[in-house]
């Protein structure tokens, strides 16, 4: 650990803002070629070392066919603490401290909850005036809702837990993820704890 990462780290430990307590990473495919798989690793290890409670690793495919190859390799990998992995045909709660998504948009997961309400509604167990919010999130795969998002290479999130995230604060970074480091991550939580969160307000 160089000078730099220290000096970020000691930062952190003695600001009086918030560490975010779920943090999530929207990558793709392609990111876990040449080395991401280590860096997700290592990317665990920081968030937990920084007060996270959960990691939510969202990695968008091109081609539904990569999925079983990418789960196997993720569900293999170097974790420190219990994980989930879900892929766009999962329907069970990830309710991990780490938490994958493959596959699994954001908009195919919201139109499920809303089918399986309708569901509940058509069988007389929710009566429509009454629906909320609680409703739909328990039908989500992934129940937490990010503090920090982050995302690396591109400014853009693509299908990424359009519920979940609406208040999360975005970190956008130029590194790509085979590139990313712990100082890096340390970067993303400090600028974290430098806004001022409003929650639509």
């Amino acid at each position: 650990m160089g000078i730099y990462d220290t000096y970020l780290a000691t930062r952190l430990r003695a600001s009086d803002a918030d560490l975010p307590e779920t943090v999530a990473v929207v990558i793709t495919e392609r990111d876990l070629f040449d080395g991401g798989y280590g860096t997700l690793a290592d990317l665990f290890g920081w968030a937990f070392a920084f007060e996270a409670e959960r990691v939510v690793v969202s990695v968008s495919v091109l081609d539904e066919e990569a999925v079983p190859s990418l789960r196997s390799r993720l569900d293999a990998i170097d974790a420190p603490r219990p994980l989930a992995v879900r892929g766009p045909e999962d329907h069970e709660r990830a309710d991990a401290p780490i938490q994958v998504s493959i596959g699994l948009g954001g908009q195919a997961e919201f139109a499920a909850a809303v089918r399986a309400v309708a569901e509940d509604v058509a069988a007389e167990e929710i009566d429509p005036g009454e629906i909320a919010e609680a409703d739909i999130e328990d039908q989500l795969v992934f129940p937490s809702d990010p503090d920090l998002v982050i995302k690396t290479g591109a400014e853009r999130l693509s299908d990424f837990m359009i519920w979940q995230s609406v208040y999360s604060e975005l970190y956008f970074t130029d590194v790509n993820w085979q590139n990313f480091r712990r100082r890096d991550y340390l970067r993303a939580v400090r600028d974290y704890q430098q806004r001022q969160r409003r929650f639509g307000e």
